[in-house]
């Protein structure tokens, strides 16, 4: 038995009537020797517990305890009997056995005063089942997110594995000698899978986010590469669209960063992507400024102006919000799931920084971000090391002997098509066993991994394949790069944690693929 300390039942006076208080307490009240003979009880037993105080006086407490609780409870009597002035008053919390049978549980405290414990106790069963059932509903909803983030994990591969095969073979086809029919359906079909690939991408997003599971990169990067695709990218379909595109830079907006490049050049993507999309004629731009301050923190601003539709004032409000486009018509007009607006800010708040819109219907829309980086080395460094990358960069890829592990047929022929283009040699297996098979067996240049296959699957052939070239004399190291429709950053950390050197994302194109073999055969 242990409780609340009871100081009021060590009254100054002896005017003071102990029985009146025992009898109006709502708590459970007890007085009991050393030796466990309860001397006291209140009434309040017979209201929580069923028992008359004349039951309780004279007898042990510890009959009525249920006996899983016994062991505990004879500690905190210990604790309590011997404890000296100052230590803290600890609790207890222990079941009592009704006296219609079933157990209430209630919390303790108690106090020594003389050669008596003076104890007080309240019924918590309640709140204790309270506690538990949150408890449990917490880890089932763990378990929930847990089954969620598999399951998008796996219908990610499973929708991205397909789409690789239709953007790859457009990608290759659209390279060939077309009629200009054939072409502008080629281009239809590629414009399609990107769009596709966006809303699985958004969708995952949006889930990871909800779920508090979006976690960011901190890692160096160097800031052209990161926005070099989506401003490429970007100057295609605007200049397809008859758009003149813009690109305005600050000279020291450039150099190594220590941050997260994927989620930037997602978010200038997005950006871009809207304003190309919501612009009719005239222009889309695109200014990028760096803001040095004395703390050692550089401020990125990206600032994206287009002449497009525009929205208004009332607009603007709910513009991040989640599903949600300027006006009903938008999709219907543009399409889109009103998802990427939302994702944007949340990307860029989760970096410290923040996103901003203004706009004037018919005349156009500027938004700003800004987010706070911070230099990972000097611009005299980072301009002496993209000399050398440059230099290294002009060593031909042809002729390159290349291993290809990837158990879908119609992805090893996206990347056949693609590699045969620039005269490498590709030699072709189908699951993670026979890649271990076949780089034993022969020499190569250049492994390219698919992460899920049958059997072994990539990340345990890359072990095996860095295993292999540990125990040779030569101990020479061959570039690996994981190829998975699987683009979650945990899974490209699991591919560097196997011994893969890059990790190139499905859908892959020739401008993807070719850019991750030449950076790791540079590395």
């Amino acid at each position: 038995m242990t409780c609340m300390p009871v100081t009021a039942l060590a009254f100054p006076t002896a005017d003071v009537d102990l029985d009146t208080f025992f009898d109006v307490s709502l708590d459970l009240l007890v007085v009991r020797e050393l030796d466990g003979r309860v001397v006291k009880a209140s009434a309040s037993w017979l209201t929580i517990l069923g028992y008359h105080p004349e039951e309780i006086e004279g007898r042990d407490l510890p009959r009525l305890i249920h006996p899983d609780d016994l062991p505990a409870t004879r500690q905190s009597i210990v604790e309590v009997e011997s404890r000296r002035p100052g230590d803290p008053v600890l609790g207890q919390i222990n079941r009592y056995r009704h006296k219609a049978g079933h157990y209430v549980t209630v919390e303790w405290r108690a106090h020594r005063l003389g050669n008596r414990v003076y104890g007080i106790a309240r019924d918590v069963t309640e709140k204790v089942a309270a506690e538990k059932a949150l408890r449990e509903a917490t880890a089932a909803a763990e378990a929930a997110n847990h089954a969620k983030s598999d399951f998008l994990a796996n219908m990610s591969h499973e929708i991205r594995t397909p789409l690789n095969g239709v953007i790859g073979i457009v990608d290759a086809l659209s390279r060939t000698d077309l009629t200009p029919e054939q072409a502008e359906m080629v281009a239809l079909i590629a414009s399609s899978g990107v769009t596709l690939e966006r809303l699985v991408s958004d969708i995952l997003d949006v889930s990871k986010i909800e779920a508090g599971h979006l976690d960011l990169e901190t890692r160096p990067f160097d800031l052209d590469e990161a926005l070099a695709a989506p401003l490429d990218v970007m100057r295609l379909r605007a200049e397809a669209k008859g758009l003149s595109f813009d690109i305005r830079r600050d000279a020291d907006a450039r150099g190594l960063f220590v941050g997260d490049s994927t989620r930037i050049r997602q978010v200038l993507d997005n950006l871009l992507s809207n304003a190309i999309k919501f612009t009719h004629q005239g222009s889309v731009g695109v200014a990028i400024a760096m803001d040095e301050g004395t703390d050692g923190l550089t401020q990125l601003t990206l600032r994206i102006e287009d002449t497009g539709v525009g929205f208004s004032a009332d607009h603007a409000a709910r513009l991040f919000d989640r599903f949600s486009q300027a006006d009903a018509t938008i999709t219907r007009r543009f399409g889109g799931t009103g998802l990427g607006l939302s994702i944007c800010r949340s990307l860029v708040e989760l970096m410290g920084g923040r996103i901003s819109a203004a706009s004037t219907p018919g005349v156009g829309s500027r938004f700003t971000v800004e987010i706070p980086l911070t230099r990972a080395a000097s611009l005299t460094d980072h301009d002496a090391r993209q000399r050398a990358r440059a230099a290294e960069a002009e060593r031909p890829l042809a002729a390159l002997r290349v291993l290809l592990a990837e158990d879908h047929p119609v992805n090893q022929r996206v990347v056949q098509l693609i590699l045969a283009a620039h005269a490498m040699t590709v030699v072709t297996v189908g699951d993670g066993e026979q890649a271990l098979a076949a780089f034993q067996a022969e020499t190569f240049d250049l492994v390219l991994m698919d992460m899920q296959m049958p059997g072994m699957d990539g990340l345990t052939a890359t072990r095996a394949i860095r295993g292999f070239e540990a125990d040779r004399p030569s101990n020479q190291r061959t570039p690996i790069v994981m190829l998975s429709a699987n683009a979650m950053a945990e899974h490209r950390d699991q591919a560097q944690a196997a011994g893969a050197d890059l990790h190139v994302p499905k859908p892959i194109t020739a401008a993807s693929l070719l850019a991750g073999i030449q950076a790791a055969m540079a590395a």
